[in-house]
């Protein structure tokens, strides 16, 4: 692990491996522990740079919600990449991670090569369909800050969305909680004010140009995003789309094993 600074920020990174650069951005609540089940296999091909979110781990979490905006996020990206002189990068990201990378894709397209995507979108297309998300975004928001993240967790781990984790070992279970509560309160809420979906840019409008070789992995029993997948996969010029049977929302928790075989294979 090591410290460095982007743009003011100070972020925690971890660099391992060897081979052309792979970014990896986690999802909400997660961090640079979310990826090393994969570091050993992935690493043998590809120097890995794993990242701690703006909010999130090790890295800071600023007091001003503005910091937290797609735009500043995606500058903090080109600045890492400018820092240790990477011209182009892969980018994997998943859920909230995986709108981070289609966001660095869209705004510095030059900077990336292959881009995959496990359980994400590209935002939401209408405008009232973000007003809405940006104020139960809010709402969280205000909840995280006042009840602390033991109350957070608990919510966030019954939600419909990770159903499928109820499923995984218990201990397994537990370590993900312990991971999830690392996280600073004041990180979380203001990633849902400064980046979460209904307020970062929608990018359905930009898909059907987008340049780069994608990868959508997405569970079969994660109806919501298997059916995002659907929309972008009819848009995407160079798409490849991997369906994961017996997985919900987080397919490289509950199928690791071809999670990591379908990534170091499109790699």
């Amino acid at each position: 692990m090591m410290k460095i600074e982007l743009n003011s920020v100070l972020y925690n990174i971890e660099i391992v491996g060897e081979g052309p650069p792979l970014i990896l951005l986690h999802g909400f609540t997660g961090s640079t522990k979310s990826w090393q089940p994969f570091i050993r296999k992935w690493g043998a091909k590809s120097t890995l740079y794993l990242i701690d979110i703006i909010g999130h781990g090790d890295t800071a979490s600023p007091l001003d919600s503005n910091r937290y905006n797609m735009e500043s996020i995606v500058l903090d990206l080109v600045q890492l990449l400018n820092n240790f002189h990477i011209t182009k990068a892969n980018i994997l990201g998943y859920s909230m991670g995986g709108r981070i990378a289609l966001s660095l894709a869209m705004l510095y397209p030059e900077r990336v090569d292959k881009l995959i995507l496990e359980s994400s979108s590209p935002g939401l297309a209408t405008e009232q369909e973000r007003l809405l998300r940006k104020q139960s975004d809010e709402h969280l928001a205000e909840a995280i800050e006042q009840y602390g993240m033991e109350w957070f967790v608990d919510k966030w781990t019954n939600l419909p969305l990770f159903h499928n984790m109820k499923q995984l070992p218990v201990q397994t279970q537990e370590l993900i909680r312990q991971q999830r509560l690392e996280n600073n309160p004041i990180g979380l809420a203001n990633s849902l004010r400064g980046f979460g979906t209904g307020v970062q840019p929608s990018w359905w409008d930009k898909l059907s140009s987008f340049p780069h070789q994608t990868l959508l992995i997405t569970g079969m029993d994660d109806t919501k995003f298997h059916n995002i997948a659907k929309k972008m996969v009819k848009l995407l010029p160079y798409v490849k789309w991997e369906k994961i049977n017996h997985a919900g929302h987080t397919i490289h928790v509950e199928q690791p094993r071809i999670f990591g075989k379908i990534v170091y294979e499109f790699l």
